[in-house]
């Protein structure tokens, strides 16, 4: 049965679905559908009979184009499954083990994560003196951030300092050596990092031949998020679309607030310099919130610098309950407000917990609020912290992995021999210099000198003997791994139970796997979060608890109330940003997408007394983003204060 479009969508987004060649900017305003327009998008593309494998939806998560695929392919029919969808980083990663020999890549590359950048940075600045020699030099973290703010900003290093880090300026020659020796370091042991995969993906794309392959596979192109694109990702499009010219790019400048991963905020304003036949489509009518809501969210975007204004509007009836602002004497105080008005919500309205939540700009901010939850026993989640994959022990047990799909891996490998007892950096080195030297990399007992450690390499060989000798499944090779590993498990981390449960998780992600490889991949680019204790949130989880979150963890989500917490002068926005008008007018996005997560409650409230991260106390007025609501009369004020 074919599908009612005109019918299905309002008339943007039907314009937005229907409109078939060209090049289309949709400006997709907060709860205003951008994904069942994506959605409908695909659907009607392959019921117009495009060939499915002609069509590549680019998005920031794999499981946004997996859903959206999946709900393609419910409207129309099994079609849309073989549309081509991912993220820039996992296409970049296909298209360079497929094309990558066109410029010198080997297919079997292992790709780093954040924390394996960090410790190869680890390894060449311990090698090069510089932790030891020179006092105060940045720490590998630092070095990690430092040099993929210059790829993805397209700065160089000695800009990147001065802007960001001006106290390591007098250091820019070694800084440089480092981050070329980290250059010749991957290349020698077939390694990539994120970054590396956007730079070699745009290498890929400008060799003429490949470019022209990869045109003619991918005619149609589409781009979820696009104000979350960063200067390469932006030159990634272009090649990509250059020729054919079918772009729809969707996206909204109000919610560009990542600029500290590398967005950049002129890709979407500056996107017809690209592509002069730009066409605008505007998304403004809102499925999420009341009006009274929207009322608030378009006069906190009003005075912002935004070439494509629009207007939000709702035609939702229920809910007409006017935001407030609420002031408090004290961040304990604030806390104690929050608490009563969720304890009233849950008890009155028989509100679930789990339709709550509390956003703030910096996760340290609620601190009070959490000891006054703890103290009324209300459960709690807090988003924000580490990734699962990045957790110490996940890692012990993925560098055996790795080192399996990659022997010239130096990194996994160095991670995986610092596990034997007594064995340390240096050892360790001059290990793996030899197994570099060996035909068969896993044949540790032929290896010389090393007479203390003979036992251990014994079964770390049979181990290996094991995990290698067929095309095993992840799932069988991770319980080889997790038997010889547990002794060590048990011996270096107290908490080895809850450990252990986080390693039965992984077992359980692997076991939706056939091949290693794509584990592995999955692992580097899309990796789970961790909940607050340190395990995988499932949906069970989500349900029972209040939400805690940063709001830029909060983006893309919705609850039915929200409260908007630490809304004064110096805390939201940032002090570091009063100064400089970008960071300035990053900061009021990030307010309004704070607001926008709201669908019939919205709270801001503030305290007059602020801590900062130290414990100290000072005086704070409230945000200077909650004037314009102030002067409209938009809000209603709440406390008996007067300080607004």
């Amino acid at each position: 049965m074919k599908i009612d479009y005109e019918k299905e969508l309002n008339p943007a987004q039907y314009e937005a679905v229907t409109r078939r060649e060209g090049v289309f900017l949709v400006i997709a305003g907060a709860g205003s559908g951008k994904t069942r327009t994506l959605v409908y998008r695909v659907a009607k593309l392959v019921e117009s009979d495009i060939p499915p494998e002609s069509i590549l939806l680019l998005t920031f998560t794999r499981k946004a184009s997996l859903e959206m695929l999946h709900r393609s392919s419910m409207l129309a029919d099994d079609r849309c499954n073989r549309v081509s969808g991912g993220t820039f980083h996992s296409v970049g990663n296909l298209l360079l083990r497929k094309y990558g020999s066109a410029i010198g890549m080997s297919p079997g590359f292992t790709i780093l994560d954040s924390s394996d950048s960090q410790d190869c940075l680890g390894i060449l600045k311990t090698e090069k003196g510089y932790g030891k020699e020179i006092k105060n030099f940045p720490k590998k973290s630092t070095l990690s951030a430092i040099f993929s703010f210059s790829i993805n900003k397209r700065m160089p290093l000695n800009l990147v300092l001065a802007k960001a880090y001006p106290q390591f300026l007098f250091l820019l020659e070694e800084i440089t050596h480092l981050k070329a020796a980290y250059s010749e370091y991957k290349k020698k042991h077939n390694l990539v990092d994120y970054d590396d995969l956007l730079v070699l993906f745009k290498e890929l794309l400008e060799s003429p031949e490949i470019q022209e392959k990869v045109q003619r596979q991918y005619r149609f192109l589409m781009v979820d998020e696009y104000q979350d694109t960063n200067i390469l990702q932006a030159e990634i499009i272009n090649l990509l679309g250059r020729g054919h010219n079918n772009i729809m790019a969707v996206g909204d400048p109000a919610q560009c607030i990542y600029s500290f991963r590398g967005a950049n905020f002129g890709n979407i304003m500056e996107f017809e310099r690209f592509f002069p036949d730009l066409q605008v489509i505007k998304l403004e009518e809102n499925y999420r919130s009341t009006q009274k809501i929207l009322d608030v969210c378009n006069a906190l975007m009003a005075p912002a610098r935004e070439k494509f204004a629009k207007n939000l509007f709702s035609k939702i009836k229920k809910g007409k309950e006017v935001p407030a602002v609420v002031g408090s004497d004290s961040p304990a105080e604030e806390a104690y407000f929050i608490v009563d008005t969720i304890e009233e919500l849950t008890h009155t309205l028989s509100l679930p917990l789990n339709d709550i939540a509390v956003l703030f700009r910096n996760s340290f901010h609620s601190f009070e609020l959490e000891l006054e939850l703890n103290k009324r026993n209300i459960h709690f989640v807090k988003y924000g912290g580490f990734k699962f994959v990045e957790t110490a022990h996940i890692k012990d047990v993925v560098s055996h992995l790795r080192v399996v799909a990659n022997p010239n891996d130096a990194v996994s490998w160095t991670r995986l021999l610092l596990l034997m007892d007594g064995m340390g950096p240096k050892t360790a080195a001059k290990v793996i210099q030899q197994i570099q030297a060996l035909e068969n990399p896993f044949a540790l007992t032929k290896l010389k000198g090393f007479e203390k450690f003979r036992k251990p390499l014994h079964d770390l060989e049979q181990l290996f003997r094991h995990i290698t000798a067929a095309d095993r499944p992840p799932s069988l090779i991770i319980e080889k791994v997790l038997d010889y590993y547990n002794p060590a498990l048990e011996s270096k981390y107290d908490d080895f139970p809850k450990r252990k449960r986080d390693l039965d998780q992984f077992l359980g992600i692997a076991a939706k796997y056939k091949k290693l490889d794509q584990l592995l991949a999955d692992m580097a680019l899309e990796p789970p979060n961790a909940s607050r204790n340190g395990a995988l949130a499932d949906a069970k989880t989500r349900e029972e608890h209040l939400v805690l979150s940063t709001v830029h963890s909060a983006k893309g989500l919705e609850w039915h109330t929200v409260f908007v917490m630490g809304a004064n002068e110096g805390s939201f926005p940032n002090p570091y940003a009063v100064e400089d008008e970008e960071e300035l007018e990053e900061e009021r996005r990030l307010f309004y997408v704070a607001a926008t997560r709201a669908k019939e409650r919205l709270y801001f409230t503030f305290s007059t007394l602020k801590k900062d991260r130290y414990g100290n106390f000072y005086s704070a007025p409230p945000s200077q983003f909650l004037h314009p609501l102030r002067e409209n009369g938009l809000v209603k004020k709440l406390g008996s204060w007067e300080y607004f």
